[in-house]
């Protein structure tokens, strides 16, 4: 088995602060994860030999730990760090199924857990609008591997109103305090959930796709919920009823 060079170490650094494209990834189950829907390890590195769970897939190195936690974003990471290129389908298409609209959210952790959320209601596609990037290390933690099983786009809310005027079988909906209640809404067609950044709200130019518009009821005094809560809630709520 190789050993790491400083070299290749050094490049390795570089690449994580240039390349927004790359994923380092520090957790064994969603490195198996991201190889099992597809990703192609460039590079990992191991601690000890009997941490290498993927064979001859790409080169391995033995490291130290100190060194993968130079590279990894987590404060105890599991001593092998996975370097994979994660590509977006640029081609987008009227999606055949539910799906979420994430209008400029930076949270990397409220977009990751909402990223669960989608792929454990069936909603099979999500799209970042302004919103952080998907290669974030704490989205992609937070999302437990699930960034594997949706189909993401990442792109401007103008340039995707612009697109999804054009879909006709389509209904889109929006998550805002003044809509009606969620548990008396009747969901029979297929939809496009828009969750809006949580200080402003859907944009007015996402507003103008919708038709409807729902919302939590809360007893007085609690202002608004944490937009991963409401946004779960309210996928679950449409699961329920479609599964489509």
């Amino acid at each position: 088995m190789l050993k790491a060079s400083n070299s290749l170490i050094k490049d390795l650094k570089k690449q994580k602060r240039e390349n927004s494209s790359l994923l380092f990834l520090d957790n064994k189950k969603i490195i198996s994860d991201a190889i099992s829907h597809g990703l192609t390890p460039k590079i990992i590195l191991i601690e000890k030999e009997e941490l290498n769970l993927w064979g001859n897939i790409c080169p391995i190195y033995l490291t130290d730990q100190k060194t993968i936690e130079q590279l990894s974003d987590c404060i105890t990471p599991q001593g092998v760090l996975c370097v994979t290129e994660y590509l977006q389908d640029i081609d987008i298409n009227e999606p055949k199924s539910n799906f979420l609209v994430l209008d400029t959210l930076q949270d990397p952790g409220n977009v990751g857990t909402l990223i669960r959320s989608a792929a454990a209601c069936n909603f099979k596609e999500v799209f970042l609008l302004d919103s952080v990037k998907i290669t974030n290390p704490k989205l992609v933690r937070s999302s437990v591997g699930t960034i594997f099983n949706v189909k993401i786009h990442s792109l401007s809310k103008d340039k995707f109103a612009k697109i999804a005027k054009n879909w006709n079988k389509i209904e889109f909906i929006k998550a805002d305090m003044n809509g009606e209640n969620v548990f008396e809404t009747k969901f029979d067609k297929k939809y496009g959930l828009i969750l809006g950044n949580e200080g402003k709200g859907v944009s007015k130019i996402l507003s103008s796709l919708c038709t409807k518009t729902v919302a939590l009821p809360m007893e007085d005094g609690v202002e608004s919920l944490n937009v991963a809560v409401s946004g779960a809630v309210i996928m679950y709520q449409i699961y329920s009823q479609t599964k489509i």
